[in-house]
């Protein structure tokens, strides 16, 4: 049998954090060990502090590594420390409701990294008001026999846009094979009302780009050689992974903010535990100005009504 590893303790900020089994083995490409995981954390931790700050949070968890079993784990568990801060969100539809991360601190992070977590998904919303978004998430899901090529193509395509809008997106790599751009909203609308600006966004890029985009509602339905506008992603209680975070795969990737003009250019693939840090030692947070650029759908809106945009059903 296997001797466990020792527990070591680390300083984070004001508070010490435990981290049981360090040496077990997260990530079987390379090695990495659940130690290797929070120093991951750590050293990108004004970025996965700023991505995660005061958001109701879903933790991704792998307790045997990532070829192990996933849980989805919404509430906070009973023993957690006396400083970990949490939110209240209400699921009407079950009559439940979930007591969650709220990250205030890289502490926090590392707690939740020591209870196994390796992706970190946070709500559009803030604790002021978790029913106001403050994000606008553009998801760019390539499906089955889309490449690379036509996710770029289409990224610059949302880019034009965004610009005549007088937003400013903030893109990342996903983790996996498609980009997210995300844009500060007032947090003046419900999701409801953020889900069909994003609708109305989407028909617009497929409009520019119709032979590379689908917002065709059922999967079922789409070209597998398309990529998917995913609007769907700003509906209540849909998350997808914060900047920063890890990927539960094998190679550690990680969801990377980038620069526009990295698009033509980055491999998400290169994006890995083992690479990041000193990338985020060279680049700083390349999000870090995301609260300073707050956009109004109203536009977004008015192109809904212009176009007679119906938001679709709940996503199941």
């Amino acid at each position: 049998m296997a001797q466990k590893s020792a527990a070591v303790e680390l300083e984070v900020g004001p508070h010490t954090v435990r981290i049981s089994n360090p040496d077990r083995v997260y990530f079987p490409a390379r090695g990495e060990t659940k130690l290797d995981l929070v120093n991951y954390y750590l050293s990108v931790g004004d970025g996965i502090v700023n991505a995660l700050r005061e958001r109701p949070c879903m933790l991704h968890r792998f307790p045997s590594g990532v070829a192990g079993e996933k849980v989805h784990q919404k509430r906070v568990p009973n023993g957690a420390p006396p400083w970990l801060e949490t939110v209240r969100v209400h699921f009407p539809r079950y009559g439940r409701h979930a007591d969650e991360l709220c990250v205030t601190e890289l502490a926090h992070v590392a707690w939740a990294v020591q209870m196994s977590t390796v992706e970190f998904h946070p709500w559009n919303s803030r604790r002021a008001d978790t029913e106001k978004p403050d994000e606008w998430r553009i998801d760019l899901d390539p499906m089955p026999d889309c490449g690379f090529d036509r996710v770029r193509r289409v990224a610059h395509v949302a880019h034009e846009i965004l610009d005549e809008l007088g937003a400013v997106g903030w893109p990342k790599t996903s983790g996996g094979r498609g980009l997210h751009v995300y844009v500060r909203i007032e947090p003046r609308w419900g999701f409801s009302d953020v889900r069909r600006a994003a609708l109305a966004f989407a028909h617009e890029v497929e409009r520019r780009a119709p032979d590379d985009v689908t917002t065709t509602w059922w999967r079922k339905d789409r070209d597998p050689r398309l990529l998917f506008v995913d609007y769907n992603q700003n509906a209540r209680d849909h998350t997808i992974a914060s900047a920063y975070s890890v990927r539960g795969n094998p190679e550690g990737t990680v969801s990377t903010p980038i620069r526009w003009e990295e698009i033509d250019d980055v491999e998400p693939g290169d994006c890995t535990i083992a690479t990041v840090p000193a990338r985020f030692a060279e680049l700083g947070d390349l999000h870090a100005g995301i609260d300073d650029a707050v956009f109004s759908l109203d536009p977004l809106l008015e192109w809904a009504d212009r176009d007679g945009v119906e938001e679709p059903p709940e996503p199941g």
